[in-house]
């Protein structure tokens, strides 16, 4: 599809049964579909450039910084010192480039499944990477995540999970697992880290949330889960870190500040050391929903639709 001026077009994109919440686009960049999913990239008129795919709003050039940051540097901050760093997903590049800040990273490996997200991302979307997929010590692999984990031989100091939600038909829904996550416990060093997005975490529809707190809860011993405001999701969003034995409330705010100042390039938008104590004292309901959860996902259990 050519590049065209579209305004007064909206995008709805459905928040839960009963709630959707409407984008004015004016420009739409690109439309396709790949072998995995649908994808658009877009302007909206409060967020600007956009990835959506399958209808769902994916990171938007306003406010991608708050989710990416959110994802990557608390993971990253609580490991003493990381050096290897797996991205699983991450088609835009953004998860890539923040792991890239870090000074003490000697290599990253982003493993996607979706060659043509990739390239349509590094394409029209240049803004995401800002030049990731150049950097030395990046290297990118198209293939399963769950085939490349099962054959890499080397371990990660962190692997940071980055797909798309678990919806019926798509590609991810295998990397929400117990059987992934003793997998990638298996591909971690002995004092490595998970972070997983994990859904949102919006008030009556937390099951996506909870199930995977808890399945992460029956491989590792440590899980703290928490939520950010992604202002273009129109709703709280879940991420979870899962730690063979660091523990991120450990650190207080002016460690993670101290840690930022030695091991980050450039200035940070969204992380902090304030922000970082913030991020783990999640609401009351949300415990109290973790804490009543009993389904863990398994590969051989019906399909897990959020």
């Amino acid at each position: 599809m050519s590049d065209g001026s579209f305004a007064g077009q909206w995008l709805a994109d459905q928040i839960r049964g009963g709630e959707t919440l409407l984008h004015e686009v004016t420009r739409w960049h690109y439309q396709g579909r790949t072998a995995y999913q649908r994808v658009e990239v877009l302007e909206l008129a409060n967020y600007g450039k956009t990835l959506v795919l399958d209808g769902k709003i994916q990171s938007t050039i306003g406010d991608e910084f708050i989710y990416h940051e959110a994802l990557v540097h608390p993971v990253l901050i609580t490991h003493p010192n990381p050096r290897r760093v797996g991205v699983i997903g991450g088609g835009e590049g953004a998860t890539l480039r923040e792991v890239l800040r870090h000074r003490t990273v000697t290599e990253a490996v982003m493993v996607d499944i979706d060659a043509e997200v990739v390239d349509t991302c590094r394409r029209l979307l240049p803004e995401w990477s800002q030049g990731a997929y150049e950097d030395p010590r990046a290297r990118l692999v198209i293939q399963d995540a769950r085939r490349y984990l099962e054959e890499e031989p080397a371990t990660f100091d962190v692997l940071i999970v980055d797909i798309t939600d678990p919806l019926e038909g798509g590609p991810s829904y295998r990397l929400f697992t117990e059987e992934f996550y003793r997998l990638a416990w298996s591909r971690l060093s002995e004092d490595g880290l998970l972070a997983v997005q994990s859904e949102d975490a919006l008030m009556g529809e937390t099951q996506g949330f909870t199930a995977i707190c808890r399945t992460l809860g029956v491989v590792f011993p440590v899980v703290r889960p928490y939520a950010v405001d992604v202002p273009s999701f129109g709703v709280p969003w879940g991420f979870s870190v899962a730690s063979k034995g660091a523990d991120p409330l450990a650190l207080s705010a002016v460690e993670v500040d101290s840690r930022v100042a030695a091991r980050l390039a450039g200035d940070l938008r969204f992380y902090d050391g304030l922000t970082h104590q913030g991020l783990f004292g999640i609401p009351k309901y949300l415990r109290d929903a973790i804490a009543a959860q009993t389904k863990i996902i398994r590969d051989e259990a019906p399909l897990f639709v959020v």
